[in-house]
């Protein structure tokens, strides 16, 4: 491309930015969009997404069109340099998107058996007995950190006791409680 051809894009590009010329616009993207998409391709880009993506950088030159400085580059350093930038941004969003699959955290549960879930009903009810022989107030500071899922502060001010009080009535409650809960298992 010589000087002025790229005076000649630069001009058209201004005229774009100014008066939203669409003859101008017209003229750029019929040079610049098969350019770009044949460029995309020689990336490895599919021929769908190379189109769209060149759409994307044809839309960028409509709406800003006045963030290109032709002292600083030709129109097609410009809009090759979006392109870049672009497929780049797509690339990153894909491999994000790709799932383990062997992921375990993305595995169903493995269902429970029968001798699983009467141990674990005995195992709540041994629980729930502990629970109910502690005393109210840590039976309160219990409930309202791991059922309601208030952090410490929450429960202080909810309960106008100092937060030293709560940590101190939560601790001893699971004093208290792994002393039942031993007693029982052994």
């Amino acid at each position: 491309m010589d000087a002025e051809e790229k005076q000649r894009f630069a001009a058209l590009a201004r005229a774009v930015a100014e008066r939203r010329d669409q003859q101008a616009f017209t003229v750029l993207f019929d040079y610049f969009a098969p350019r770009l998409k044949s460029w995309l391709l020689r990336q490895k880009m599919a021929s769908g997404e190379a189109e769209e993506l060149v759409q994307e950088v044809m839309i960028v030159l409509w709406h800003k069109a006045d963030l290109y400085d032709s002292t600083r580059s030709s129109l097609s350093t410009w809009l090759f340099r979006i392109a870049r930038n672009r497929r780049i941004d797509l690339q990153r969003r894909a491999r994000a998107r790709v799932l383990d699959e062997t992921d375990p955290a993305l595995q169903p549960p493995a269902e429970i058996g029968a001798d699983e879930m009467v141990a674990n009903d005995s195992r709540d009810a041994y629980v729930r007995a502990a629970v109910g022989q502690l005393p109210e107030e840590q039976r309160e500071m219990l409930r309202a950190a791991f059922f309601l899922g208030q952090s410490h502060s929450e429960i202080a001010e909810a309960t106008g006791l100092p937060l030293g009080t709560v940590k101190s009535r939560i601790r001893l409650a699971f004093g208290k409680l792994r002393k039942v809960l031993e007693a029982e298992g052994s």
